[in-house]
């Protein structure tokens, strides 16, 4: 990975001052410690922070083709470059260095927008076509690698994180009250919306075109583009029951290509060690094709009923890996990071876990590491999560023709649990703008909860007149055929995988510390096999991940390839138990609360005291625990971006 920043001027050609791309660079300075590169010509300007992986001797950035008519900064890795190199070759194109960034101009001269769906990894790239005065900007199938833009005014500005953006003196950090909600609706930020006003997140698998206007008075011109859209079989279409040791074979195939282009690299790789089946899977073929010495690193809570150093351990015992590195995370941890977390995120954040994944990679880092593997994507295309076991159950509710008993019994249960309900159209109205019923509507509402707790005077006016699941931009003709489990993979992958995992858990808590993460269930290859399989080969019965499980046999142990799922998450009342943190009394005080204007004081007030009385682990304090630290979130997001006095903590500045 690296950082990549760039101005365009949308009026013409005017000259970029070199000092405001320079600030955009060293805003991104962890992202590519290793060496910067800047490209100056009329009317745009480009900026790389390199993390030197590939080619590490030669491949400074930007890069460029043999008559410089097109140059590219680029952010990520194109795992199959050997190969692509080889053949740009043989076609006669001459390359000078080892890197994989090398083969993007190339291809854009034979193929231009064409080549994005060439590229295999993970990647954000600008390319500017010095022939046609363009500006390209696109970003890899899943939303691996964060690229942001604005608008302001004449000029289009880029960035790899919006701290890139805001330290060019040209963007203002504003907040946007769509963002936010956003947040409280997902737990997550899955583009193109952002909690900054006038900032988007580009799409995965979208190429942004940047045509500027003239003088003669013609607009400039910024088109959004997919080149990738994920797809599923129509119900009946999908592979069929079949024999089950072919599609084993198969799979067992596919993720070990997958696991060896993703352990290409000039320097060491590691890995992510959980002690859970899916990174126990990835280390156990990294292990095969590399041998026993890859370091593998693994967290401890100290929480028994959270901790996975056994299970981590008894992982690198049976495939042979070396003890993994140990980094201790406890409720301390938790809220002396957290403020960190924020300022890496640029969003607010509610797993508190996250910052669990920080510490983590910064001991990758400082063990002398860039790279390691993890097993994202597992459970995003063989339903790995308990609610689509919830769902399904739910399901057979609705076997009865002419009803959906299945909601009735949802109400019958919030309206005992004695939570907020939202009215029954409300639901109907969501399940229609996401193609039909969904595993993750009750996923998401648990936390949607804290709206209708908490929010004050302009979020409810959001919250009336907004829907954040149109932001979105579903293909929902597309997913009105799938069975109803694609539905929810699809949504998972489309909203928590790009919009959280892949962000706030992946990218900005690991680059953070100049950590590259890789995912070798997030290939293509992978994803299109998975996605083609008939459902029950994802969840048969009430087994999930069936088709990763009978692979698992051949590798691991039954005590992890039976082991039920367990999502890592840290305690969410760390900030509300006594003593409470500083900062959270500060943040959450009603001089702070007012100021912002997001929330109602008297009730943050009244649920900070009243959640200790409610029975620990219930529905009910969930969402109100879940609520709150989305609320402390919020206000720690303002303070470090917007306004730096509601809390005695550090605020970012541009030189920060």
């Amino acid at each position: 990975m690296c950082g990549i920043a760039g101005v365009m001027d949308l009026a013409g050609r005017r000259t970029i001052p070199h000092d405001v791309v320079r600030r955009m660079s060293r805003a991104l300075i962890h992202r590519g410690p290793d060496e910067e590169g800047f490209l100056h010509r009329p009317g745009v300007a480009l900026a790389s922070r390199r993390l030197s992986i590939v080619g590490v001797s030669d491949g400074q950035q930007p890069m460029t083709n043999e008559d410089q008519s097109a140059f590219v900064v680029f952010n990520g890795e194109l795992f199959d470059h050997v190969e692509k190199r080889a053949e740009l070759a043989s076609r006669g194109h001459r390359l000078v260095t080892h890197c994989d960034t090398e083969i993007l101009p190339h291809l854009w001269e034979e193929s231009q927008e064409g080549m994005f769906a060439r590229l295999r990894g993970q990647f954000a790239v600008a390319l500017y076509d010095a022939r046609r005065h363009q500006l390209i900007l696109a970003r890899d199938r899943f939303g691996i690698s964060p690229l942001y833009w604005t608008r302001q005014g004449d000029w289009l500005l880029f960035a790899s994180e919006i701290k890139g953006l805001l330290a060019s003196g040209m963007v203002p950090a504003k907040p946007n009250l769509r963002g936010i909600d956003h947040v409280f609706t997902f737990a997550a930020m899955p583009a193109p919306v952002t909690c900054f006003e006038g900032v988007q997140l580009l799409l995965p698998g979208h190429y942004l075109q940047i045509t500027p206007g003239h003088d003669s008075g013609i607009a400039p011109i910024i088109h959004d583009s997919a080149y990738w859209e994920m797809d599923f079989p129509d119900v009946g279409d999908e592979h069929p029951e079949g024999d089950a040791r072919k599609l084993v074979d198969e799979f067992e195939r596919l993720l070990l290509a997958a696991v060896e282009r993703r352990l290409r690299a000039d320097v060491p790789v590691g890995a992510y060690l959980s002690g859970g089946l899916d990174s126990s899977m990835i280390v156990a073929m990294a292990c095969k094709l590399r041998g026993p010495a890859i370091n593998t690193y693994t967290i401890r809570v100290d929480d028994p009923a959270l901790d996975e150093l056994s299970a981590a351990n008894l992982s690198a015992r049976h495939i042979g890996a070396k003890p993994p590195n140990v980094q201790e995370f406890g409720h301390s941890d938790a809220l002396e990071n957290y403020p960190q977390l924020i300022h890496a995120a640029e969003a607010p954040v509610i797993d508190t876990s996250c910052a669990a994944l920080m510490q983590l990679a910064r001991r990758v880092h400082a063990c002398g590491q860039k790279v390691v593997l993890t097993g994202e994507g597992a459970d995003e295309w063989l339903a790995g999560y308990p609610w689509y076991k919830a769902a399904k159950l739910l399901g057979l509710l609705d076997l009865v023709p002419g009803v959906r008993l299945s909601n009735l019994a949802r109400r019958a249960y919030l309206r005992i649990s004695g939570v907020p309900q939202y009215p029954a159209e409300f639901r109907r109205g969501l399940e229609k703008s996401i193609g039909g019923p969904n595993a993750w509507i009750d996923s998401y509402g648990v936390l949607g909860i804290a709206k209708l707790r908490f929010y004050g005077g302009p979020m409810r006016q959001v919250l009336a007149e907004t829907s954040p699941w149109a932001d979105l931009g579903l293909n929902l003709e597309r997913a009105s055929r799938w069975h109803p489990l694609h539905r929810g993979l699809w949504i998972g992958a489309r909203v928590t995988l790009a919009g959280h995992l892949l962000q706030a858990k992946g990218d900005r808590v690991a680059m953070k510390s100049s950590v590259e993460v890789r995912y070798p269930f997030l290939d293509e290859d992978v994803f299109d096999f998975t996605a083609r399989l008939h459902p029950r080969w994802k969840l048969r019965g009430f087994r999930d991940k069936h088709l990763l499980r009978l692979l698992a046999e051949r590798w691991l142990p039954p005590e992890i390839y039976s082991r039920r799922k367990v999502i890592f998450r840290a305690p969410l009342d760390s900030f509300h138990i006594d003593p409470e943190p500083k900062f959270v009394g500060e943040l959450l005080s009603e001089e702070s609360l007012r100021r912002t204007g997001y929330f109602d004081f008297a009730a943050v007030s009244h649920w900070r005291k009243a959640f200790r009385e409610m029975r620990p682990g219930s529905l009910p304090r969930l969402s109100v625990e879940m609520g709150l630290v989305a609320v402390v979130a919020t206000q720690l997001w303002h303070h470090t971006f917007i306004d730096g006095s509601l809390a005695d903590l550090p605020a970012w500045t541009q030189t920060s």
